[in-house]
């Protein structure tokens, strides 16, 4: 009974979406040109053809296993990596000083405040002038 009714409430929506078109209109002739031009679109041979070269389910299966094997063997030799770190302090400071001697770009010095005050003085060179008195003169 859902169903019957879920397509009868389908069935009329689908009135709501035909096209119809004003047969005495202007547009009415080339409006059906172009309707019966791309009655019959898209046609099969329209679509591309299937791939004919694709490699067989079970050689496509046997590249997965191998790659696979290669992700275990990868994770194998990561989890053999001692991740050690001696001292956290050192590198700290190692990282401050390669960071200290990058030089730094003077616009990502600005703070927000210095930013906003330049937004705010472009605005206020933005504003228009004073409209031009066009009264006649006496």
């Amino acid at each position: 009974m859902t169903v019957l009714g879920g397509g009868l409430a389908l069935s009329g929506c689908g009135a709501a979406f035909s096209a119809k078109t004003d047969p005495n209109g202007p547009l009415a002739p080339r409006i059906a040109a172009l309707v019966d031009a791309n009655r019959h679109y898209p046609r099969w041979t329209d679509f591309p053809t299937a791939p004919q070269d694709l490699p067989p389910p079970t050689q496509i299966a046997a590249n997965v296993r191998s790659l696979e094997g290669k992700g275990a063997a990868l994770g194998g030799e990561v989890s053999r990596i001692e991740w050690t770190l001696d001292d956290a302090e050192a590198l700290a400071a190692r990282t401050r000083a390669q960071v200290g001697a990058v030089p730094t770009s003077p616009d990502s010095l600005q703070t927000a405040d210095d930013i906003e005050a330049l937004a705010q003085s472009l605005r206020d060179r933005a504003k228009a002038p004073p409209p031009i008195d066009r009264r006649p003169n006496p």
